[in-house]
């Protein structure tokens, strides 16, 4: 009997075929209220290297703190040019780039309030679930009492914080699949 390695890619890349029409990556339609915020990063492997067919997807509230989901029933505005939703698929570097705006607090569980955060789905080859993780923003006062953040070890809460870049308005936020930098995923 000869073993034979199986091939790391046992789904897809299908996303650029299949997928694409749904792609949205400016989530802020006219009238919409709030800091608009840009965020751009890499998917990469365990080795660091980019990940070329990953698709994030990406749910989050309005800078209200109120999603546009029926279940939401928070007495806050809700905004017909803002969906929170948005899908977004890398380039050949395993780059992306979407713009947003900056969600307010929403309710955590036991009555506590969760930091200002984006939820984020991250669909590649080899994965046979997605991988849910979410993205928070620098120097958020609200982040020290985050219910979800103080689940996690302070020395990997860092995967999740997006990163101001030097010069730039635009946040950097990457994906890290394996490895010591992986960034910290969900069980969901």
């Amino acid at each position: 009997m000869k073993l034979q390695a199986t091939p790391s890619q046992t789904v897809g890349p299908y996303f650029t075929i299949g997928l694409t029409w749904l792609s949205k990556v400016d989530l802020v339609g006219p009238g919409v209220s709030g800091e608009k915020v840009t965020i751009a990063g890499r998917v990469l492997d365990g080795d660091g290297k980019p990940v070329p067919d990953a698709l994030l997807e990406i749910w989050q509230a309005n800078s209200h703190g109120k999603y546009a989901h029926h279940e939401d029933n928070q007495n806050k505005a809700l905004e017909l040019g803002f969906q929170g939703y948005g899908r977004i698929g890398v380039d050949a570097s395993g780059s992306f780039l979407f713009t947003t705006v900056k969600p307010g607090v929403v309710p955590g569980p036991n009555g506590t309030m969760q930091a200002p955060h984006i939820a984020v789905s991250v669909f590649a080859r080899g994965l046979l679930l997605r991988l849910v993780t979410r993205i928070y923003f620098p120097g958020e006062a609200a982040n020290a009492d985050d219910y979800v953040l103080n689940l996690i070890e302070p020395a990997r809460r860092g995967t999740l914080m997006a990163r101001e870049m030097a010069g730039s308005v635009t946040l950097e936020w990457n994906v890290i699949l394996q490895g010591g930098e992986e960034t910290v995923f969900f069980d969901c």
